[in-house]
């Protein structure tokens, strides 16, 4: 990979720090560092290159969000319970998620927004959950009783923070000197959710449940 070799021989610290950056987390967003990240988007095709060629990652990157894709799990004693990945193995965690997609894209075609605009979509909870428990009843009509608001609202829970945790979404904190409800809780959509598609609720519901993949 000469273009890499001599990227690294030419401006050694800039590629350490992107490189150390694309491993420390699942993504590596244009906000997290403006400068690297660009540098990284100017030479993507060596960097591409680098991560195919040694390790058989894909790169994928996009205008605000870069990310590795690795398509194989080379230690297999390393299990799947002991792999700090962003994954649901409930149906309904899984379902849920994937309505957050659905959700999200209803929302770019609402505002005509794109992946170039600067800023990121926001949304009310409340309209995530009702929007959500609406296509609980329409994917299971016949298990109506038990999607109720509370059922649904139970669902997200435990899903809300796992997607603040892998930063697929930004919980706005409000004022110091003000008290919001639950509902009105503002969350940011971040570009991570780009990367994902909801072609997978298109399946029939019954499969059984399967890990949550990005798109490749």
């Amino acid at each position: 990979m000469p273009a890499f070799d001599d990227l690294l021989q030419k401006q050694k610290s800039r590629v350490q720090a992107v490189l150390n950056i694309l491993l420390e987390s699942p993504y590596f967003y244009k906000t997290d560092h403006e400068e690297h990240f660009l540098f990284l988007r100017r030479y993507q095709r060596e960097f591409a290159g680098f991560f195919e060629g040694t390790f058989g990652w894909q790169l994928v990157a996009d205008p605000k969000c870069a990310r590795l894709y690795k398509g194989t799990w080379y230690n297999e004693r390393i299990t799947p319970s002991n792999r700090d990945l962003f994954n649901f193995t409930r149906r309904d965690e899984c379902v849920a998620f994937m309505l957050l997609l659905e959700f999200f894209e209803h929302k770019l075609e609402e505002d005509s927004a794109s992946v170039e605009e600067p800023d990121n979509i926001r949304f009310r909870f409340g309209d995530l959950l009702l929007f959500e428990r609406n296509r609980f009843l329409e994917l299971f009509p016949e298990q109506a009783d038990s999607y109720t608001e509370e059922d649904v609202r139970k669902i997200m829970r435990p899903v809300m923070p796992q997607l603040e945790k892998y930063r697929f979404l930004l919980k706005i904190d409000p004022p110091d000197d003000e008290t919001i409800e639950p509902d009105d809780t503002i969350y940011e959509c971040l570009p991570a959710l780009w990367h994902y598609s909801v072609q997978r609720i298109s399946r029939p519901i019954d499969e059984a449940p399967a890990a949550v993949v990005p798109n490749a």
